[in-house]
Formats: structure tokens, sequence, C-alpha cells
């Protein structure tokens, strides 16, 4: 792997990722129509959210897509924001997030399973644009290509999907291709947060990334290694779960005197 200074932006397949957007957003829709009326008073998991909230979060990262593409595209040339940077910025915005699901909970004046119905049906016009080679976006955060964008709502589905299940012991499967992309964002965020070649995380099936300052690995097994599966990574990186957690149950195997990530983790909040 090159020097972290030089590390090659991934990249990901645009058929592939809007097919894998709108099965995961039908997951999340199948799995909120099964919820009883009592289920959405549950708590979420989240600090200060229900599960009415968390629907009403989920709801508002599907229809953003819609609503930026609606707005004039920015001038080519201005800064872009590329998804190392957004799995940075989200949290500097939480106040402004939980405002925004909150006023979207309260204009769902049908419920929230009507508003998660509407919010799916929603992508089906949007593919040919989202997908369109060198649209951007005005995201929150700076411009944005459209394709970056919609691979962070699989980051955001996927995450919240796993959420809902937690919240409510109900079955939300994630789609395959949905986790690979967002194990694999969150992984590039964390090698972006702490740069480096010392370290080695490994997601398999889906991602190895070095991170971490010190002495660079050129062959043989790495002296610091980090593994564990696609879901505890997910809930490592955004704090769902902590890291003396993930080692105490063993859902994280960590070697090395420098195998551990606890400075760097969440990713993203």
């Amino acid at each position: 792997m090159p020097p972290a200074s030089r590390r090659r932006a991934r990249s990901y397949d645009p058929d592939r990722t809007w097919d894998a957007l709108v099965a995961q957003a039908g997951r999340v829709r199948d799995a909120v129509r099964g919820l009883a009326a009592e289920e959405f008073a549950l708590p979420s998991g989240l600090p200060g959210w229900d599960v009415t909230l968390l629907v009403a979060h989920i709801v508002r990262q599907v229809d953003v897509l819609g609503r930026l593409l609606a707005e004039p595209e920015p001038l080519p040339g201005g800064r872009l924001t590329g998804l190392d940077a957004w799995t940075q910025e989200t949290g500097p915005i939480a106040a402004r997030l939980d405002e925004s699901t909150r006023e979207t909970a309260a204009a769902m004046a049908r419920g929230p399973v009507a508003a998660v119905e509407a919010a799916v049906d929603g992508l089906a016009g949007l593919r040919a644009e989202a997908l369109r080679p060198g649209r951007l976006l005005p995201e929150p955060f700076g411009g944005m290509r459209a394709l970056d964008f919609t691979v962070t709502r699989l980051v955001e589905l996927v995450v919240h999907s796993d959420d809902l299940a937690r919240a409510t012991g109900r079955d939300v499967p994630l789609e395959r291709q949905a986790l690979a992309a967002a194990v694999r964002v969150l992984a590039d965020g964390l090698a972006a947060k702490a740069p480096g070649n010392a370290v080695e995380v490994r997601v398999p099936p889906f991602a190895a990334v070095q991170c971490v300052e010190g002495p660079r690995h050129t062959r043989g097994t790495p002296p610091n290694v980090v593994e564990t599966d696609p879901v505890t990574w997910l809930r490592l990186a955004t704090g769902r779960t902590g890291w003396s957690e993930a080692l105490e149950s063993a859902a994280v195997a960590a070697s090395g005197e420098r195998a551990d990530l606890s400075p760097y983790l969440p990713v993203m909040r």
C-alpha cells in the first residue's frame, strides 16, 4: 500500500451503488412496515431519540438526495468534499442534524410508515441524474460529487438499519453491496484520520487498510494487526460499541504494541 499521503481514493461502481441504495432502503421500509405502534416509542439506542426519531432521521437521509439534486449545480472548480472528509464533518453538525430530524418527525403527518414509503418511492426518478458523470451537488460541507454523496447515503442507511434492528429486535437485513461500501468508507476514514503504516486493520471480506504513525511494514505478517467482522466495525467506527467492550467480547482481535485504535475511534459520530 502506498504511504498515507499518497493513498489513492477508492472508487465505487455507480450501478452497484444505486442498486444497493434502493435495496437497502427497501429493507428498511419493510422493517418499519412490520413495527407495532408501541415499538415506535422504544429507545433507539441513540441519545435522546426513540424509534420514531430514528425513522425520521432515516427518512431525512434518503430524502436529502432528491432535495440536493433539485438545487442549482455548483460551478466547477470549487471546493469538493470527498468521502474521507465527509466522515470527519458530520460530528460538528450533530445539533443541526438533531434539529432537522425533529422537524422531519413533526412533519410526518401520515405517520412514520407512510413517510418511509414516500422516501423510498422518491428514489425512483433520481438514478440517471445521481449517477451522471461529473454531476456535482451543493452538499452542506461544500460541493460533492453526486456519486460520492450517494455512497454516503449507503453508509447512513446501513448504520441506521443496524440501529433499528438493535432497538426493536426485528431483522433488518444488510444488503451485501451496501454493507461493503459502508465498511470501506469507514475504514478509509480511519486511514485518513490516523495516517501511517504501523497498523493493518482488516475487515474481511470487504476492507484492509494501513493506518497509525510508526515503523512502516514491508513484507510478511504485519507486527500490528486489528481484525474484526463488518458489523462490529460499523459499530466501532460510529461509536455504537467501545474499543474495550469489543476486545473483551472477542469481537475484535488485536495484536502488537501499537494495535490500539481507541484514540482514533469513533471514526464518525
